[in-house]
């Protein structure tokens, strides 16, 4: 089953070619490693939240856009193994500097607890990062199949839902502290691919009209923490091979 080390960052606006760059550069290291697949998305639809969001996940400043991103492995082990290697590896010394604070990038390691439909093509993300009870990872994927079936309907081409496995703790920021995660709760990192912007946006209307009536305390996390954002692709190593 594939592996996701998933990333969130901060990246100065007027750096957007300067990251492209970098990450493009980064593809061919993360490949020599094993990677399947490297995406980088850029944000363009990033709301502010009352108690979580994107902006505070990462600490940005004003000038900063929001990045999310995620490498598909083959497996838990093949991405343990490059972090191991890239350690060593005198490549890392010929990467472009970072065009961006990496100390406030936060990332993890995430195993997918439900997919459907297919990620390739896509012109458009949303991206979502929530904290989960672990004892309700049942319940969380059997909601997630409901929730693909109004993303289908609305025009999604695909679905993903990943549940952390080795996400580590950060001096400045992580996903616990992005999602206010409390005791025994689990960092979830996933994302619903779009044809476009506008498809999305539309399917998001109908949606709030069907979820109007909802009751938010049957949901099996506090969707108060939850956050989500619209994110065009910048990278897609599938478009560069």
């Amino acid at each position: 089953m594939s592996y996701y080390t998933g990333a969130i960052a901060a990246v100065p606006a007027a750096n957007k070619q300067k990251y492209a760059e970098h990450v493009a550069a980064a593809w061919q290291l993360f490949k020599s490693y094993g990677a399947l697949r490297l995406v980088e998305t850029w944000g363009v639809d990033v709301p502010r939240g009352k108690v979580t969001d994107f902006y505070s996940a990462v600490d940005a400043r004003d000038e900063e856009a929001i990045v999310f991103s995620w490498i598909e492995w083959p497996d838990k082990a093949s991405a343990d193994a490059s972090w191991e290697k890239m350690q060593n590896d005198p490549a890392m010394k010929d990467m472009p500097e970072m065009p961006f604070d990496g100390s406030r990038m936060i990332f993890g390691g995430f195993s997918p607890v439900y997919e459907a439909g297919r990620h390739s093509g896509a012109g458009y993300y949303q991206g979502f990062l929530l904290a989960v009870p672990e004892k309700n990872k049942a319940a969380y994927t059997e909601m997630a199949d409901e929730g693909w079936k109004m993303f289908k309907k609305g025009g999604a081409t695909g679905m993903i839902e990943n549940w952390g496995v080795d996400v580590p703790h950060g001096q400045k920021t992580d996903f616990y502290r992005a999602s206010k995660a409390e005791e025994n709760e689990v960092p979830v990192f996933s994302w619903a691919a779009w044809p476009d912007r506008k498809t999305c946006d539309a399917a998001a209307k109908a949606m709030e009209a069907d979820m109007g009536d909802m009751d938010l305390s049957k949901m099996p996390f506090d969707g108060m923490r939850m956050m989500w954002a619209g994110f065009e692709p910048l990278f897609d190593s599938e478009d560069a091979a």
